[in-house]
């Protein structure tokens, strides 16, 4: 049976729809972890305040917060995936009937950079990237929309055969130039290497990796432990207000390149907004946490 168009439209909606009510279980997972071992009382109160405000949204099916960002998809097509229609289009149109109908009302996010004007249309949008999945015969969807806390600190440079030791101070001076300003504690991806938008496509889907997970790479993976550390030792703490935890979580990757090796750096806020399902061949739909 072929993917269609009415199947992408439904479930690219829905997607964004329920990345707005919840906070997927290993963030909630992690924010108790930190809850456990955070030293200072007003850090506390913040963190079981995000915890209680998570509860609230599902069980009275509300946004977790005001600012539902842009729509922001990444998919991935298996290469044995059988598609009828113009699944491009589907995920456009599935936006645009999920604002006709979402309760309560998006608020138009969607820029023009040129002129600053704001609505719920624009060019590219909504914004998507594809990948392709050798040998697999469904289309699978990833939500990640992006606000002013998750998007607006992202940054990346462009290095000469650099150290592990610079790649992890540059790492640093971006939080440091973030400082709170991301709605903390945050997941943090890194991308190294490849080519300037490889980097950044490295880095956004760092941080769609668990909470709580470890890196398969040995020196990523003391990388990633060394950073953490690093980030929650700068103090800012839970949304601003001081602490042990400005991160849940530091994820990094990295591709082969030339000599030149672009390093990017990009946050996600506490709520860690994102939502996943796989259309497959026989209609059915497999959802991710």
């Amino acid at each position: 049976m072929p993917i269609t168009y009415d199947a992408v439209k439904a479930l690219s909606a829905n997607l964004y729809d329920w990345s707005l009510r919840a906070v997927p279980a290993d963030t909630k997972d992690g924010l108790r972890r930190a809850l456990e071992t955070e030293s200072q009382d007003g850090a506390r109160k913040v963190l079981r305040m995000m915890l209680g405000s998570a509860q609230k949204a599902e069980e009275e099916d509300r946004f977790v917060c005001s600012d539902a960002g842009v729509p922001v998809y990444h998919v991935t097509i298996g290469s044995a995936a059988r598609l009828d229609g113009d699944i491009k289009a589907a995920i456009s149109d599935g936006f645009d009937d999920l604002v006709g109908r979402i309760s309560p009302p998006l608020l138009k996010h969607v820029t023009n950079p040129l002129t600053n004007e704001r609505g719920y249309k624009g060019r590219d949008m909504p914004l998507v990237t594809w990948d392709v999945a050798g040998g697999a015969d469904w289309v699978e969807i990833l939500c990640q929309p992006k606000a002013l806390g998750s998007g607006r600190w992202a940054a990346l440079e462009t290095f000469s055969f650099p150290t592990l030791a610079e790649i992890e101070a540059y790492v640093m001076k971006v939080v440091m130039q973030a400082g709170s300003q991301h709605c903390p504690p945050v997941i943090i991806g890194v991308g190294i290497g490849g080519s300037f938008d490889v980097a950044a496509r490295i880095a956004s889907k760092a941080t769609m990796r668990r909470v709580g997970s470890v890196n398969d790479e040995p020196v990523l993976a003391a990388m990633e432990e060394r950073l953490l550390r690093a980030v929650n030792a700068t103090g800012f703490g839970p949304m601003g207000t001081g602490g042990d935890t400005t991160a849940l979580a530091v994820h990094v990757d990295y591709a082969s390149g030339h000599g030149y090796t672009p390093v990017a750096v990009c946050f996600n806020c506490w709520i860690n907004r994102r939502t996943r399902a796989r259309l497959h061949a026989d209609g059915s739909v497999e959802r991710f946490e």
